[in-house]
């Protein structure tokens, strides 16, 4: 339980009330912890580069309608 940083910065991206299960190796958040916490670039159909919203290191994506409820993106 916590909350998740950017391993650069320390910035604070992420709430572990937002982490679920998945497939994926990776951790899956479904929503950022403030707006301004991640900045992100559309890189191809249906998934955007997510980068930390302070330094700019790269986090991985945001996969658009791949969350766990209908309509939620997972990060």
């Amino acid at each position: 339980p916590g909350i998740y940083v950017c391993a650069e910065c320390g910035h604070e991206l992420f709430s572990s009330r937002a982490k679920y299960e998945h497939s994926s190796p990776w951790p899956a958040f479904t929503e950022t912890l403030q707006e301004d916490s991640v900045s992100k670039r559309q890189e191809r159909p249906g998934a955007l580069k997510v980068s930390c919203g302070k330094c700019g290191n790269g986090l991985g994506h945001e996969f658009l309608n791949d969350g766990p409820k209908r309509g939620q993106s997972r990060f």
